[in-house]
């Protein structure tokens, strides 16, 4: 029976064939109700069928129009795009300190995080986009993407950036010009990645074409997967975080970037109050605590607003 069944969000995303942003997005507008079972937000199947009936315009008698989603006392979704391990620890803080609202993760890269805000489908992205020409990072692509809107942009962290290789380097590769060498096999990130826009800007700047690196268009859509295929020896190099190299084990890591690794939540009058807590969550000691025990992490500046509009 339809009551009995129910489906995550992924599933939903498949069902109706949209991104897992526009499901965040439905939620959040009250017009597809959810609820937790562990980490997981699950839909009733019955409430998938209302919404597709309502989407073709055919309502039933006894039918209600949607609650919003703060109506009696409801929690309010919070979408937080980005695929570092900090964010979950972010939302987990969220959930135990900021009342009336409920974190939902989205596991995005940088550039599509920052199309999702501009869309309103999100609510906290994080993003570590280099522009290659001024050396900044994550501000000129926010100034640009988010034009007309009011946000707030803060550091979470940095993290060391660079080469996966094979154990004991033996293609010896040393900096982002020795990825035009013949013969590499190459794995990528997916497009919109922070490590896909720092590789594309690399190339650019040190004058290689991509499409002469065989595995350009080979993409994993997180730093394990990039790291596990050079680990496995399917490739000879690919482009990710320290952290990655550390869990996959049985490669070489090179670094050669330093990136900041920012937040940014958009700033409407319903969003100021959880706003100052989030900020207040960043500079605890117990968000700190909880990040110091992980390799990697440069927390200097964790906490810090960087830009406001």
């Amino acid at each position: 029976m339809t009551e009995d069944i129910s489906y995550t969000t992924e599933e939903i995303a498949k069902l109706l064939k949209i991104s897992k942003l526009t499901v965040y997005d439905l939620i959040k507008k009250g017009e597809l109700p959810a609820y937790r079972v562990g980490k997981q937000m699950r839909v009733d199947a019955s409430d998938l069928d209302a919404y597709k009936r309502r989407s073709k315009g055919i309502r039933e008698p006894a039918e209600e129009p949607p609650r919003p989603v703060n109506a009696s006392g409801s929690l309010r979704p919070l979408v937080i795009t980005g695929q570092d391990v900090s964010l979950d620890i972010l939302a987990k803080h969220m959930e135990k300190s900021i009342p009336g609202v409920r974190p939902l993760r989205s596991y995005v890269g940088s550039l599509d995080s920052l199309i999702s805000m501009y869309r309103g489908e999100s609510d906290i992205v994080s993003t570590h986009l280099l522009d290659g020409d001024t050396g900044e990072y994550n501000l000129p692509y926010i100034r640009k993407l988010l034009i007309g809107s009011s946000y707030l942009v803060v550091n979470l962290l940095s993290r060391r950036a660079g080469l996966y290789v094979e154990k004991g380097n033996p293609k010896q590769l040393r900096g982002w010009s020795d990825l035009g060498q013949p013969g590499l096999r190459f794995v990528n990130r997916e497009r919109g990645a922070g490590a896909r826009v720092l590789l594309d800007e690399q190339l650019r700047l040190h004058g290689i074409a991509g499409s002469k690196l065989d595995g350009y268009d080979w993409e994993e859509n997180n730093h394990l997967g990039v790291a596990g295929k050079v680990a496995s020896g399917e490739a000879d190099v690919g482009i990710g975080i320290e952290k990655a190299a550390a869990i996959v084990g049985g490669i070489d890591f090179i670094p050669l970037i330093q990136e900041r690794y920012d937040l940014v939540l958009l700033k409407r009058p319903d969003n100021l109050e959880w706003i100052e807590a989030v900020l207040r969550i960043l500079r605890s000691e117990a968000f700190l605590r909880e990040l110091q025990a992980i390799s990697g992490y440069d927390l200097s500046q964790t906490g810090r607003v960087l830009y406001e509009t």
